[in-house]
């Protein structure tokens, strides 16, 4: 049986939801020593709308802000949520621009990268699962639940067990209630 991991949020989804990620890096910093002695298999902390938010609003550097993590938290793995195709952004980027900035980002310290798709389409994330297994890095396939007359549990593990054959090394349940 596959084992479950336990991933820790408080740095991305949590002020994301609560506070249209508008937490600065100087105060996550003080509390990282903590969550990195609680054993959590990883934390996410960037990605989603971090980028954006650091730049637009927090006028932070997100680059500096993942080295400061990275160096706050040695022992646990970095997580980030990556929104297929798109990045962190609101289109679609070019192939070659997905390449890069998946390998630009495992270089600079990460380590899982959460990937979906909003309308789960598969052919999203198919290359920058790729991408991320070419940086050696853990790929994660999060497959997004709703409920509606479509969407069924059949549907959810057919999407599962294509992710598996993608390459995935883990699938996650995302639930963007």
């Amino acid at each position: 049986m596959s084992k479950i991991h336990i991933t820790e949020v408080i740095l991305r989804d949590t002020h994301q939801s609560l506070t249209a990620t508008r937490m600065r890096t100087e105060d996550m910093l003080p509390i990282c020593d903590k969550l990195d002695a609680l054993g959590f298999w990883s934390l996410e902390c960037w990605g989603g709308a971090t980028f954006d938010a650091c730049v637009r609003f927090l006028k932070e550097d997100p680059w500096e802000r993942l080295s400061k993590l990275r160096d706050a938290l040695p022992n646990t793995k970095l997580q980030m949520l990556l929104r297929g195709q798109n990045l962190l952004g609101y289109r679609h980027y070019s192939d070659d621009v997905v390449k890069a900035f998946v390998s630009r980002v495992a270089a600079n310290g990460m380590d899982v990268f959460r990937i979906f798709d909003a309308l789960n389409d598969l052919r999203n994330m198919r290359l920058p699962i790729e991408a991320v297994k070419a940086a050696n890095k853990h790929a994660q396939g999060a497959i997004c639940y709703t409920t509606s007359p479509v969407h069924t549990i059949a549907g959810f593990v057919k999407q599962a067990q294509e992710l598996a054959q993608m390459g995935c090394d883990s699938i996650v349940v995302k639930d963007m209630a």
